[in-house]
């Protein structure tokens, strides 16, 4: 493991056990087993190692769910309603990896008063809402999309998706559901949300 990602998946379960604001570098650096002034061979601040544990945690997860980069390609025998389940199926197991859904558990305890944290979840979401306008654009030019305002359909759906997940997220913090089990995994609010659109949405739909 190079020493990049050691300090990485350090960090993460430092912030997991104890909180990113009692997470001191000297801690991790402990974790690791070097010395802090080693530290800054990698990194100049935690701040730093935040933003690179994000984005090297959110490429690991999107490689084993097998995301698509930029978009789902729906294909042409599919409903409305079936392109979109399997978009948001993409999207869940991503959030729900484990490793994943530990630095977003931190990430929603401190985000109200931090601002790495704040600016982390702000990008993850403006990357949800590209995600969907340009699948929404997709179906739209292929007449499988009825509406006269895309960008404004892509961003209240992936807020509206954005706020069940978080809901679901709570959740788990609160102990009403597991992600091990069914109801975890099901997500029984977004997927009744998106029948509920598709109908809405769909041309031949009334």
């Amino acid at each position: 493991m190079a020493r990049k990602e050691e300090i990485l998946l350090a960090t993460l379960d430092l912030a997991s056990e104890r909180g990113l604001k009692a997470v001191t570098l000297s801690q991790i650096a402990d974790r690791v087993g070097i010395r802090k002034p080693s530290l800054y061979n990698h990194f100049g601040s935690k701040d730093q190692i935040m933003q690179a544990a994000y984005e090297f945690l959110r490429e690991q997860a999107r490689e084993r769910a097998e995301l698509q980069a930029s978009k789902v390609e729906p294909s042409a025998d599919e409903s409305l309603e079936q392109v979109l389940v399997r978009s948001f199926e993409q999207y869940g197991s991503f959030v729900l990896d484990n490793d994943m859904l530990r630095f977003f558990k931190v990430l929603y305890a401190e985000r109200s008063t931090s601002p790495v944290a704040a600016q982390i979840m702000v990008d993850e979401t403006n990357r949800m809402v590209q995600q969907v306008k340009v699948l929404f654009y997709d179906l739209a030019a292929h007449g499988r999309l009825k509406v006269d305002n895309v960008d404004m359909a892509a961003l209240t759906f992936a807020c509206t998706v954005h706020t069940l997940v978080d809901l679901q997220m709570d959740m788990l913090t609160a102990g009403e559901a597991s992600a091990s089990n069914d109801k975890a995994l099901a997500f029984d609010e977004v997927r009744a949300y998106i029948a509920w659109f598709a109908r809405q949405m769909e041309p031949g739909h009334e």
